[in-house]
């Protein structure tokens, strides 16, 4: 029909004119453009709209320094940050310790940079309890009730359950009662309520809530303190290209050194810097392997 109406020739000249014209659909739509911004989430390791609202902050700064388009979000679970990356959902995923060594192994994700924190790249977790609970030491936590963040968290499940079972104490009939209550936060207004009488989370989880509740470090207090934790990655998933992950790590490390970056980091979570280190993560690996725990482990 078409050719009824034009003539073979005029029909090519017509087709090379739209091909010189138009832009072709693979550079309209290259990853990281505008049309088809990288996909970033965050763990809901504190409140979940502080780091919804920095997570988009540091995509709008890393825009700046390095051309390229991002979309913020953040996931219901730590595990699920993994799952998305893993399905090829998400780009980049900032993964607490354990997440990572579980992403790289299960689904090939890279590690991209190491957080850093007051200029290092590891922290520890903490047992807590009510400073009016009575409660000394960790024999003192038996038939209580206890909280832990999220089973794929380091610091606020991981680390902590191995420090228990160290000390000849199964959580699992050691415990009265376990709850797993999504967040650092989370754990340390648990305890602050009398929900529970004990909770395991990062070792700055209670300056974390103080200026709202200014009292907590007079209600709370820790009475165990776990092994030296690498700190929580940037990482991103099997298959992006070497361009982007060395623009984004350059990217990052350029926005932690920049004032409002380093003020924006601060807020999401404490961040002071980056570093490079895979080796960092192999007693975690370890940890791991003793406590058996793989991905399927992780639904509360």
């Amino acid at each position: 029909m078409i050719t009824r109406l034009f003539g073979i020739s005029q029909l090519l000249q017509i087709l090379l004119l739209l091909w010189i014209v138009l832009p072709l659909p693979s550079q309209a739509q290259s990853l990281g453009s505008a049309q088809n911004p990288l996909r970033m989430m965050f763990v809901p390791s504190g409140d979940a709209q502080v780091i919804l609202k920095g997570g988009k902050e540091v995509g709008e700064l890393l825009q700046k320094v390095t051309g390229l388009h991002f979309k913020t979000s953040v996931a219901t679970s730590y595990a699920a940050v993994i799952e998305a990356m893993g399905a090829g959902k998400v780009d980049i995923g900032w993964l607490a310790t354990f997440s990572y060594v579980l992403a790289h192994d299960k689904y090939g994700v890279e590690l991209l940079l190491v957080v850093q924190r007051f200029g290092s790249p590891f922290y520890r977790g903490q047992i807590m309890v009510r400073a009016d609970s009575g409660i000394k030491d960790l024999a003192g936590l038996m038939g209580k009730r206890f909280a832990f963040v999220d089973p794929a968290s380091t610091s606020g499940h991981l680390y902590p359950k191995t420090l228990l079972l160290a000390q000849g104490f199964d959580p699992e009939q050691f415990f009265k009662k376990i709850v797993f209550v999504g967040s650092h936060n989370a754990v340390v207004l648990s305890i602050y309520k009398g929900e529970v009488d004990g909770g395991a989370a990062y070792d700055g989880s209670r300056a974390a809530v103080a200026k709202m509740f200014p009292d907590v470090f007079d209600k709370i207090n820790v009475i165990a303190y776990t092994k030296e934790i690498p700190n929580d990655t940037v990482s991103v998933r099997k298959g992006l290209s070497g361009d982007l992950k060395m623009r984004i790590r350059d990217g990052l490390k350029k926005v932690s050194k920049s004032p409002q970056g380093n003020k924006v980091l601060k807020k999401l979570y404490g961040i002071s810097g980056f570093t490079d280190l895979d080796g960092l993560f192999d007693p975690v690996r370890e940890a791991g392997r003793l406590l058996n725990l793989n991905l399927g482990d992780l639904s509360p």
